[in-house]
């Protein structure tokens, strides 16, 4: 067999002078052939896609993953081409990968190779790694890829590669170990001579291979095939062909020698592609004497004196005979590698990246069901930037909620900082910053992605009356209130005072938006997301409405058919309660003649972080349940399979109490004589507008004369009751 393979090779010249770091065999003068291990380069991209993938979609889980590195023959004398991974390395479908021979066609410069990736989840665990038998798991698919056949038709297996990492997400930094597999030749291939490719070939061979080597680089059917054999003519014609036209070429007496593309730049040792060519040349085609070309360029075009043509000696392992042998293997890396992105990403962005971490961990195991899309873009305004407004906001950005707007008209004073999170001491010098502003510049700081704004706004309220001359500065902040509440997805009322609520409680009830009340007493508290407005008005009753309204009899009876529809919801679903839905009374002035410690918001500190928080929560799970503001109130003792609402129970109200750390869920439905968010209410502002805001601003009595409890408080003080007395002892016998 050995001379049959003489007779089909080209011997070459003499060999050169021996290479300092090769040392002789024992057993024969020649020296054994030394291969230059790869280098391996890992772009910033491929580890960001890495990072994307395991929060978004691997999780916890550790299995292997398909990748594809990339290299290219070397091309410049005094430096080697790395293999190197990129963003694209990894796929979509993290454990699907494409074979080389779908990924050929394209760039000539990213030669593709198959790698296998282990991430772990710990720095424990990717110590622990069995490295020796994860390295003889890769060669002996390798080996398998020989014997089967699989080689020759995609030859970039030969290359196959390693990859082990452990990706710390907290510190973006990443630890990672290299190994490139190549089968143990026993006893090891020696070198027979190796020199410059220009020296071996007369002038008309080399012009032909020069011309053969560029075409087959320039091809996109071939440029990515990094394994091939060259058959010379006797004419000095080269030809180039894939190894998996061996059988119908070997045998027609021409010269012939084995190429790849070698992405090693010394002058006289092969790159490490070389090694697994070799064993696959003797095992596949018990070729033992290899003639080979270390295919190398300048400029985009092959050069034949950076190039090398060598001769080597091959003797097959006696094991390798068996087809299920495990044959040794070396190719590990020195050391492992450890990148830190964190100095080179952009403080916004990486920021972004760990605000969100906790999120994308929540989706690993307990709330995989988590929308991180719907918490990124809902749009939230906060009626009051005091107390409750600072804890919100900031609770709202830990949920990932990045757009907010806040609305306040006061100014930062001395005792706010130590009590509302968002100021310091600087925002109460110079009589104060405006609240709303301090506050949207201090949640930037905290969180650069935050898009937050602020509006100076004071909210006009029932029992203040309006002056003549401020009315239409009045009706300009009712009309901006309006778009405000909008032109957004959820607005929470945090103000310190009941009237406040009134007008965003109907203007809510009018854009059925979502709104969500927290309020505060001393040591207790209250937490409600108000229910969905009523529907719009038919046209029939619209124009009856009209039609009526100089009519008082007519008015009532329409009123009275508003009625029955007050409590439904668009679903004909009684409707969930507002704030004003239990009063008997209209909203009224509550801040005149207060003492000072009525003037302040007087609660025990603990109290408004809680509230905030269970807010936040309460917000977080209508936007998670499928019927939204519709979603039906539900109590603590509610049942609710794990797996249908992994987030838990969603009430109506919350109210807790401090002095007993007790905590209770009500449930309230919408009154039909509701000052706020009643049929009848909403639909006097849809008729009227802003004339019926600043009519019920001026006029206490006005909206209870509207809904009906002006009726209901008169027959409850003209009720006489008869009181049947009994008296026992005059029926008693003496």
């Amino acid at each position: 067999m050995e001379s049959m393979a003489e007779n089909r090779t080209w011997t070459v010249s003499s060999p050169p002078p021996p290479h300092p770091c090769s040392s002789s065999d024992s057993s024969s003068e020649r020296q054994i052939l030394r291969f230059i291990p790869f280098q391996s380069s890992v772009d910033e991209g491929f580890w960001r896609r890495l990072s994307s993938l395991k929060l978004d979609t691997l999780g916890l889980d550790q299995s292997p993953i398909p990748i594809t590195g990339f290299y290219a023959p070397c091309s410049h004398p005094q430096v080697p081409n790395p293999l190197k991974l990129m963003a694209e390395s990894l796929a979509d479908d993290p454990f699907e990968q494409l074979t080389s021979l779908q990924l050929v066609i394209g760039n000539r410069n990213k030669c593709p190779v198959p790698g296998t990736l282990y991430n772990t989840n710990t720095l424990e665990s990717f110590h622990a790694l069995d490295k020796d038998a994860l390295l003889k798991m890769e060669a002996k698919k390798i080996f398998d890829d020989i014997i089967r056949g699989k080689a020759d038709e995609d030859c970039a297996v030969l290359s196959r590669f390693l990859l082990i990492s452990f990706a710390d997400l907290k510190k973006w930094t990443f630890r990672h170990w290299f190994a490139f597999p190549a089968l143990s030749l026993e006893p090891p291939a020696t070198l027979v001579n190796i020199q410059p490719a220009s020296k071996v070939f007369s002038s008309e061979e080399a012009k032909s291979l020069s011309r053969a080597c560029n075409e087959w680089r320039n091809s996109n059917m071939t440029a990515g095939v990094p394994f091939f054999f060259i058959v010379i003519a006797s004419n000095a014609h080269v030809t180039i062909r894939p190894l998996k036209d061996w059988e119908a070429f070997h045998g027609d007496g021409e010269k012939m020698l084995f190429g790849f593309y070698d992405p090693c730049n010394l002058p006289s040792n092969p790159g490490w592609p070389l090694r697994n060519f070799l064993a696959f040349i003797c095992l596949r085609w018990k070729i033992e004497k290899i003639q080979f070309l270390c295919y190398r360029e300048r400029r985009g075009l092959a050069d034949l004196e950076l190039s090398l043509v060598g001769e080597a000696l091959v003797l097959l392992p006696q094991d390798w005979r068996n087809p299920c042998c495990v044959p040794k293997a070396v190719g590990w890396e020195l050391k492992p590698k450890l990148m830190n992105l964190a100095a080179s990403m952009d403080p916004k962005r990486l920021a972004v990246s760990a605000a969100d971490l906790n999120l994308k961990l929540m989706r690993w195991r307990t709330l995989p069901s988590l929308d991180i899309n719907i918490l990124s873009s809902v749009k939230c305004l906060l009626l009051g930037a005091g107390t409750l407004g600072c804890q919100v906001a900031r609770m709202l950005m830990a949920w990932g909620i990045r757009r907010i707007t806040l609305l306040d008209s006061g100014r930062v004073a001395m005792s706010n900082p130590v009590r509302q999170s968002l100021y310091t001491f600087e925002d109460c010098l110079d009589g104060g910053e405006l609240k709303a502003v301090a506050a949207a510049k201090s949640l930037k700081r905290i969180f650069p992605a935050v898009e937050a704004e602020s509006i100076n706004l004071a909210i006009p309220m029932p029992g203040h009356p309006v002056p003549a001359q401020e009315a239409d500065n009045v009706l300009k902040d009712c009309e901006l209130l309006q778009s405000l509440i909008a032109s957004h997805d959820v607005v929470f009322l945090l103000t310190d005072t009941r009237e406040s609520r009134w007008l965003p409680t109907l203007l809510c009830a009018n854009e059925s938006k979502v709104a969500i009340t927290a309020a505060l007493g001393f040591d207790s508290y209250l937490i409600m997301r108000h229910g969905s407005g009523p529907g719009p008005i038919s046209s029939d009753m619209q124009d009856a409405t009209c039609n009526a309204s100089d009519k008082t009899g007519d008015v009532n009876s329409i009123v009275t058919q508003m009625h029955k529809l007050s409590t439904k919801n668009e679903e004909r679903g009684q409707r969930l309660g507002c704030y004003f839905c239990n009063d008997v009374v209209a909203p009224i002035d509550s801040t005149s003649n207060r003492t000072l410690d009525q003037q302040c918001t007087v609660t025990r500190p603990g109290l408004a972080p809680i509230a905030s928080s269970l807010a936040v929560e309460l917000l977080v799970g209508i936007l998670h349940h499928p019927k939204g503001i519709n979603a039906p109130g539900e109590i603590s003792s509610s049942i609710v399979g794990s797996s249908d609402r992994p987030l838990g129970i969603l009430p109506h109200q919350i109210r807790g109490s401090l002095p007993q750390f007790s905590q209770l869920t009500l449930l309230g439905y919408s009154s039909k004589s509701c000052t706020a968010c009643s049929d009848a209410v909403v639909s006097e502002f849809r008729r009227k507008g802003m004339e019926f805001v600043l009519q019920a601003i001026n006029q206490p009595s006005y909206l209870e004369d509207l809904t009906g409890l002006t009726e209901l408080m008169i027959s409850v003080n003209s009720c006489s009751v008869d009181w049947d007395e009994d008296d026992s002892d005059a029926n008693v016998d003496d």
